[in-house]
């Protein structure tokens, strides 16, 4: 793997970060499995994309498309908890539903963005350092700045009040948390961090498309899992950076796979190196653990 292509890969890892930190708050905080943001990425993306052509501002247009993910995620709590659907079943109906809205939204399937500002372009007026390195640089810094926020918030009095919901919503009610609430405002900050990924990979790829989200939640919930099987998750903020951790590791890894000609992989490959990345980061803690108890064993 070449230079060019590492460094494409950091870029796209730390974009998808924003998707681990999404489906973290989800499925890791509120015990919520979502499919909400296999609608909501492509989402973040058509609703910048759209302002973008028509000169909105870059900063603008990108904090939009967080608001369009908040709204999802809202539509999906609501259909859990106030229609009482299952929460699998509620975000595989907003997702299904998001398909239609973002092709309404941008009129078409897709929406190029070649020659339109956007919020990269001022990094492609640098001259010191070429873009290709200077793009990684920003989104890392967008991710790690995301990861402070989220963290921030769960040890805050209404994030200790959400994880209490997540880990066990009877106790949290008798202690006088509002459980329903909780569920909102978690559904909208994980759908919200999806939509900012979404947008920030429409702009740096220069197009947003509306099947641009099919599989995003297996690289969510690959990068999750895949950073707690590599770090120790004993603290808060551990936890978040894991994270961050599986969406690069990730990348690189599919990178390695895709561009080393070691396993005569190809581009057509990718969803099949995903799904056996997944299935070796939910099996390695197991495996450690016997290994563990081997080694034990052996020393007794």
């Amino acid at each position: 793997m070449n230079s060019f292509a590492f460094f494409g890969a950091l870029e796209t890892g730390f974009i998808f970060a924003l998707v681990a930190l999404g489906v973290f708050i989800s499925f890791r905080v509120l015990d919520f499995p979502d499919l909400t943001v296999d609608g909501s990425f492509p989402l973040g993306a058509a609703t910048s994309a759209t302002l973008l052509v028509v000169g909105v501002h870059p900063v603008l247009a990108t904090l939009c498309a967080c608001v369009s993910g908040a709204i999802a995620g809202l539509l999906t709590a609501w259909l859990n908890v106030r229609l009482h659907i299952l929460h699998l079943l509620a975000s595989i109906l907003t997702m299904i539903a998001l398909y239609s809205i973002n092709l309404r939204i941008m009129n078409g399937p897709n929406t190029p963005l070649l020659g339109v500002e956007t919020i990269l372009s001022p990094i492609d007026q640098l001259d010191f350092l070429p873009y290709y390195i200077a793009y990684p640089i920003a989104f890392a810094v967008i991710a790690f700045s995301a990861l402070l926020v989220v963290v921030s918030f769960l040890k805050s009095e209404t994030g200790l009040a959400m994880r209490a919901t997540g880990a066990n919503p009877r106790m949290a009610r008798a202690n006088g948390v509002n459980t329903t609430k909780m569920i909102f405002l978690g559904m909208a900050i994980s759908n919200a961090l999806v939509a900012l990924a979404g947008s920030l990979f429409a702009q740096s790829q220069g197009s947003a498309d509306v099947t641009m989200g099919v599989g995003i939640i297996v690289i969510g919930l690959a990068s999750v899992i895949g950073g707690e099987a590599l770090l120790s998750t004993n603290t808060l903020l551990k936890w978040a950076f894991a994270c961050i951790l599986g969406s690069l590791l990730y990348r690189i890894v599919v990178a390695v796979a895709l561009n080393g000609n070691v396993l005569g992989l190809q581009a057509q490959d990718l969803n099949l190196v995903t799904a056996i990345l997944v299935t070796l980061a939910i099996v390695a803690p197991k495996l450690k653990a016997k290994f563990k108890h081997y080694l034990r064993g052996l020393k007794a």
